[in-house]
């Protein structure tokens, strides 16, 4: 009995939000892989911690918590196996291999995470080293492509292929799963969807490390209502019509929270620039290419554990410190804004303003876009006509922007099946009456009516030497 007991209580975590947390043989292994413990290593939101200082939490115990969501919700349908069958190693069942592999999925669906996360990943993605390759498949050079490499194509022992097969575990469908294309579209929904477990746990976890309020929900509420329905021979996951309004709370503390965190001018000025310097090593080879990222993960397991933050800002500390960037004023000079937290001026025009535009209407966005982008352009020549190399500028114009919800509109136009109720991210409502609905559908819904709301948020950093100039000659 004593050993049964200790046996036990190696395999429990204990989580700041959710208690204690109880992982299968199987997860225990996985975490405690290279490839897993690197994750300990990497700040869930990159640089957020400069203005908030109690952001110092890891992609290691954000990825627990969505491995425990997905867990929650499997329960809250009637799709998990009862405790004693999930966590006995002789147990085997179809069943519990459909639980066993979306608690993985979930547990590694950020395997691949670049340093500080998002924010030097978004460099990989523009430099697009293998994405251009020729006889590549085109791909983005991101950390979801990265990590379903991981997971199967590390075949040596304490390698994620290696433990998964030891286990009887398909590496293939793990990584279909985690890049959301498994056949099965109850479980791709459970992992990518408007409302999932990855947006579940982070909205919580950023709050809570943040101390602020912004990304607070009711979770209880919004689990228990989970439900699923079968539509065109597949089961779809639903919400409850009694949990409307728990929806529509956690869709707007996701849009508080982007708006007034992520996107925010604070809090997205070291990102931006940790960015630009990515872009800059790349082009110069100073810092991992993504094919060599590709290379250590199969063959040198220990060496792509360093590939963390504390490599970035080991890298950043030496070039800086070497003399490399000396014949690059503009990149030393960001770097030491960067390294010391040193705050750049986030420069105010009418051009770079916040504005909520209609996602559906593509003439408007692209007449907005196009003004802040003349803008960034009469400056840049301002700049390299009266200015000097240290007067730089940092354009941070999203690739992306901030939605409660994809339109219907939008939903038809990437629709991939006749069914929109097969569509994998979309929020389903389950009617008092019985019937089926899409949210945005909805006539009760307050989030129906902001369905084609996005928010535009557009960030231009600069020196301060820039910003004097820039004010002198009335630009700004």
């Amino acid at each position: 009995m004593e050993a049964k007991n200790s046996k036990r209580k190696q395999s429990l975590i204990y989580d700041p939000l959710y208690g204690f947390i109880e992982l299968t043989q199987l997860e225990w292994e996985i975490i405690h892989t290279p490839f897993y413990q690197r994750l300990r290593w990497i700040k869930q939101i990159g640089f957020s911690c400069y203005t908030f200082h109690g952001a110092e939490h890891s992609r290691f115990g954000h990825s627990i918590g969505v491995m425990f969501n997905a867990h929650k919700i499997l329960k809250s349908i009637g799709k998990a196996v009862k405790d004693e069958q999930l966590f006995n190693i002789s147990f085997n069942s179809s069943e519990k291999t459909y639980h066993q592999s979306i608690r993985l999925a979930a547990l590694l669906h950020d395997l691949g995470t670049f340093c500080f996360s998002h924010t030097t990943e978004m460099a990989y993605i523009r430099y697009g080293e293998t994405t251009n390759t020729k006889g590549s498949k085109g791909h983005p050079d991101d950390h979801e492509h990265l990590g379903s490499w991981i997971i199967k194509n590390t075949k040596m022992e304490n390698g994620i292929t290696y433990t998964l097969e030891k286990h009887g575990i398909s590496a293939q469908t793990i990584s279909d799963l985690v890049k959301g294309v498994d056949p099965n579209v109850l479980a791709n929904q459970i992992l990518h969807a408007e409302v999932d477990c990855d947006r579940m746990d982070y909205l919580l976890r950023d709050a809570h490390y943040t101390g602020l309020n912004y990304g607070n929900y009711d979770r209880d509420y919004l689990l228990h209502h989970f439900t699923v329905v079968n539509q065109a021979g597949h089961e779809v996951l639903a919400i409850k019509q009694n949990a409307l309004h728990c929806v529509e709370d956690f869709l707007t503390s996701r849009v508080a929270w982007y708006t007034q965190v992520v996107r925010s001018s604070r809090g997205a000025k070291y990102d931006a620039l940790a960015e630009e310097l990515t872009f800059f090593l790349l082009e110069k080879g100073l810092i991992y290419s993504y094919s060599e990222l590709l290379d250590m993960a199969k063959n040198d397991p220990v060496k792509f554990y360093s590939f963390n933050d504390q490599y970035f800002m080991g890298l950043l500390h030496n070039v800086y410190y070497s003399g490399k960037l000396d014949a690059y004023p503009r990149e030393k000079d960001i770097c030491h804004s960067l390294l010391f937290e040193a705050s750049p001026k986030t420069i105010r025009s009418i051009e770079f303003n916040q504005r909520i535009l209609n996602q559906d209407d593509k003439v408007q966005i692209d007449k907005v876009k196009k003004q802040a982008l003349e803008k960034v352009e009469q400056i840049k020549k301002i700049i390299s006509t009266k200015g000097s190399p240290k007067d730089w500028i940092v354009v941070d114009i999203p690739a992306k922007d901030v939605k409660f919800v994809k339109s219907k509109k939008q939903i038809i136009k990437s629709q991939a099946t006749p069914n929109l109720f097969l569509e994998r991210d979309p929020v389903k409502i389950l009617k008092n009456d019985g019937s089926l609905s899409l949210l945005v559908d909805m006539e009760n819904s307050t989030v129906a009516r902001l369905q084609n709301h996005i928010n535009f948020i557009p960030n231009v950093f600069c020196s301060q030497s820039a910003y004097d100039l820039l004010t002198k000659e009335g630009i700004i």
